[in-house]
């Protein structure tokens, strides 16, 4: 038989595709599904059910439907896409600028979900190409159909040091209006009701439906974090200072503001850029270690000093901003711990000085009913404790934007339920505050992560 004759054998791509089949069945771990055996059996050999129902078979010589044709086309497309996005890569936006000089904001990236392995969709009634909302603003998933959080086996662990995507903490309660703040925030500074009355109704997620974020993981599960004027320590050890992190600056100048064009060459983005006459200058530009070094070489910049922050904290936070939002903790942005990080397994004793630390674990990540009595007494699900032991790992993140990032110094732990991937390649990357063609980052295209 020839390769041409072998390659068009039906037994061969039965073959083919069956083997393949066969080992997703085992990494899913399913075995119900190698009932779909019969199915690519009966596509490719017996052919007694036409399984693709859409799709439209031509006689020799029958004109082809073009509508046919591409309703084909689209439904391929939505289960080959959809399939991708949930076992292998999946597409992700950067938001914001917390990640700056690292990532940028336009930055589109290809996540891998291999890198930790995927999770079994929890929530898999979604509209194909959607996360969890659709273009007018509803919910592009239903809850008729919820499976327990497994995940399938990967390529590795988080890592300190990782970039890493996964569902905000604080994303299962949402108010309709602002889906994008902290509802639990929100709550917090301007009161439940009053947040509700103004941008409510709530609406509630599923856990892998909440929105996407990513940050650099600075401390895995076991680790003790501290942040010491604005420095990151890891088990009493300082962090590797990465490149791309940078902290804002009080730059003094001669009363002249510095050129936009040097501004733009560093890659500072100026829609977040304030020139204050009064200073004069700039009291708080977003500078990494080599564009602190390239602004102070300016011959109209006179200072620049690091700004950090003290408690008692500026205006910009407050305990109630800072985790875990209980003024016993006398913590700001820049000095923040120290915290331990919970890993699986492991036991902490409990009293009414550090729960706030662990309550929102206790209740919202792990399913328990918690209430402490008048008397100082921790009750979890009915029963007194004076101690918790830990389901699963949790990870500590920080943006590499130090000074403008919402991160774990806002809202706490990030569950390892919670991780989707791992950033691995920037396939297109604009800039939102400039007009096309200069919007375009050319040197960004098919950049590995």
């Amino acid at each position: 038989m020839s390769w041409k004759e072998l390659y068009h054998s039906k037994w061969t791509r039965f073959s083919f595709w069956a083997l393949l089949y066969l080992l997703w069945v085992i990494w899913l771990g399913n075995y119900w599904w190698l009932f779909g055996l019969i199915v690519i059996f009966d596509h490719h050999i017996t052919r007694k059910v036409k399984w693709v129902f859409w799709k439209k078979y031509y006689k020799e010589g029958e004109k082809h439907n073009v509508l046919l044709d591409w309703l084909d086309a689209i439904i391929f497309a939505a289960i080959v896409v959809t399939f991708f996005n949930t076992f292998f890569f999946q597409a992700f936006k950067i938001p914001s600028s917390s990640m700056e000089s690292s990532l940028l904001t336009g930055d589109h990236l290809f996540v891998s979900k291999l890198a930790y392995g995927p999770r079994v969709p929890q929530t898999p009634l979604t509209v194909p190409f959607t996360h969890n909302v659709l273009p007018n603003g509803k919910e592009s998933y239903s809850t008729l159909i919820q499976n327990s959080y497994r995940r399938l086996k990967g390529f590795g662990h988080v890592k300190r040091g990782d970039y890493v995507v996964f569902g905000f903490p604080n994303g299962d309660t949402v108010l309709s209006k602002v889906p994008a703040e902290d509802y639990y925030m929100f709550s917090r500074l301007a009161g439940r009701d009053y947040a509700i009355r103004q941008y409510g109704p709530v609406k509630v997620r599923p856990m892998d439906k909440k929105d996407h974020y990513v940050k650099r993981c600075v401390a895995i599960a076991g680790d003790t974090l501290q942040v010491i004027d604005g420095r990151v320590y890891v088990n009493s050890q300082p962090q590797e200072e990465y490149p791309g992190i940078q902290n804002t600056y009080m730059v003094v100048t001669d009363g002249e503001r510095i050129n936009p064009k040097n501004l733009d060459r560093l890659g500072i983005n100026t829609a977040e850029l304030a020139f204050s006459s009064r200073l004069p200058g700039y009291p708080a530009m977003p500078l990494t270690a080599a564009m602190k070094e390239e602004v102070s070489s300016y011959p109209n910049v006179i200072e620049v000093k690091r700004n950090i922050d003290r408690y008692p904290p500026d205006y910009n936070d407050s305990y109630l901003t800072i985790f875990p939002f209980h003024e016993t903790f006398e913590w700001t942005r820049d000095n923040y711990g120290p915290i331990w990080i919970p890993s699986k397994g492991a036991t902490v004793s409990l009293d009414t000085l550090n729960l706030p630390l662990y309550e929102r674990i206790i209740t919202s990540y792990e399913g328990n009913s918690l209430r402490v009595a008048d008397d100082g007494r921790i009750f979890i699900n009915g029963a007194e404790t004076d101690s918790y032991t830990f389901r699963q790992d949790y990870y500590f993140m920080m943006g590499d934007n130090r000074h403008n990032s919402l991160d774990s110094r806002y809202w706490g732990f990030v569950p390892e339920d919670h991780i989707v991937g791992k950033p691995a390649l920037i396939w297109f990357s604009s800039d939102k505050n400039k007009s096309f063609p200069k919007n375009i980052r050319w040197r960004r295209f098919f950049k590995f992560v």
